[in-house]
């Protein structure tokens, strides 16, 4: 499962209605090859159910997680940071073992 912090939802929320989305949009969160240290985080709104999607729903937001992609998100949370050391959503993965310095990008 993909959680997703009260800051994370609110910026969401904001972002889905800056873009003229609806309430339907939920997030749609996989991982890529590529980046420094492997694997990537992709995040996009969507609200299409594909055949191999998980579909969960936490604090009052749907996440998309394709079946591959599950393997390496399994525990993640999806948080949203605008402080000095940058501004975006972030994601805490207890599974990585290992990212590089922006947080681009992780290893398993």
């Amino acid at each position: 499962m993909v959680t997703v912090t009260e800051i994370a939802k609110n910026k969401i929320i904001e972002l889905r209605q800056k873009d003229g989305l609806t309430g339907e949009h939920g997030v749609r969160v996989a991982v890529e090859g590529g980046g420094c240290s492997g694997l990537m985080y992709d995040l996009k709104f969507d609200f299409e159910t594909r055949p191999n999607d998980h579909i969960f729903e936490d604090n009052g937001i749907k996440v998309f997680v394709d079946k591959k992609s599950l393997l390496y998100l399994i525990g993640t949370e999806l948080d949203f940071s605008d402080g000095l050391n940058g501004k975006g959503f972030q994601f805490k993965n207890p599974n990585a073992t290992r990212t590089c310095g922006c947080g681009e990008s992780f290893a398993v």
